[in-house]
């Protein structure tokens, strides 16, 4: 390949086969693991921002704006079930997490990674 600097453009990057349901998983899972492991809410936050951005980004590359916004609006009531879950039904923590994950992820691979 001429010319090939060896970094990844944007656009190949978009294309790769990277799944968007992973930073889903990841943005909820992980982002819940650290606010707790922790104790810093601000730090799993972050995480939770990060993984809804990383998976925007694809998701708006593939699909469009229209999709980009509805797996958001997933992602978003995910996150708000799991505290409704948690703390208003009395699951344990990790159950409500591991459900909506599961389910958002779920969600993401049939609408955009598929």
């Amino acid at each position: 390949m001429s010319g090939d600097t060896g970094a990844m453009s944007s656009s190949t990057l978009a294309r790769t086969s990277l799944p968007s349901a992973l930073p889903v998983a990841v943005g909820l899972a992980a982002g819940f693991a650290i606010a707790q492991g922790t104790g810093v809410r601000a730090l799993g936050g972050a995480v939770f921002v990060a993984g809804g951005v990383a998976a925007g980004w694809l998701w708006r590359r593939r699909r469009g704006w229209a999709v980009t916004a509805g797996l958001a609006a997933v992602y978003l009531v995910a996150f708000v079930l799991a505290h409704v879950l948690a703390i208003g039904v009395g699951w344990p923590a990790w159950l409500a997490v591991g459900t909506v994950t599961v389910v958002a992820a779920a969600i993401t691979y049939g609408v955009a990674d598929r």
